[in-house]
Parts: C-alpha cells; structure tokens; sequence
C-alpha cells in the first residue's frame, strides 16, 4: 500500500499544529487593522513652523500640501536662497512629522520581509 501525500499533522495542518484556516482569518484581521491605520494617518494634518513663525506649513498624512503660509517680513528680493531654505526646512520637517506618525501606527505590525 502506498502513502497518502498531504500535508503533515493532517488537513490543512501546518508542523506544530498551526491550522491554516486560523492563519488565514489573523492574516485578514491584520489586514482590515492596518487598512483602518492607514485611513487614520490619512485623515490627518501635521504641521510645521520655522523662522520664528516667517514660513508654516500643514500636509496630510498622506503628503499632501493642505497649507503653505509665508509671512511678509520673510519676502526679501535681495534674499530668496534664505526664503527657500526656509520652506524647504519647513516642508521636511512637517513629512518627518508625518513619517513617525506612520512608523508609530504601522510599527506595530511587524511582519518579516514585508517593511
């Protein structure tokens, strides 16, 4: 009499007695979690002031400028390269701001080989 092929420790059984079905329902419960975290992010503003308050800005979570606000006394034409520095420092600080928002909410899903 030959062997029956299959899977070890019976149907859908994985070593250890780890049963597939309940894999498969944690894997789409993670799903259905990271998907409402990521909303969540979406859905918010960051913001981020330098210059003493001469340039602001607010994104989203999903990086999108919502607000760029320059204030008069930082409009100099014989200084543009201070004025670009300023924005520029401002609009990385706010995605920075917005990226651990995102490592802190998805950090928790530490899934190997995926992040």
């Amino acid at each position: 009499m030959s062997k029956r092929g299959g899977f070890p420790g019976g149907m859908g059984g994985f070593p250890g007695g780890m049963n597939i079905n309940k894999l498969m329902k944690e894997a789409k419960k993670m799903q259905a979690d990271m998907e409402k975290d990521q909303a969540e992010i979406s859905s918010k503003e960051f913001e981020n002031t330098v210059g003493g308050g001469a340039v602001s800005v607010i994104i989203t979570g999903d990086k999108i400028i919502k607000k760029l606000k320059i204030a008069k006394e930082a409009v100099d034409p014989e200084d543009v390269e201070t004025l670009e520095d300023l924005v520029l420092t401002c609009v990385n600080g706010a995605m920075k701001k917005a990226d651990a928002a995102v490592n802190a909410s998805m950090g928790k899903y530490n899934i190997p080989g995926l992040m």
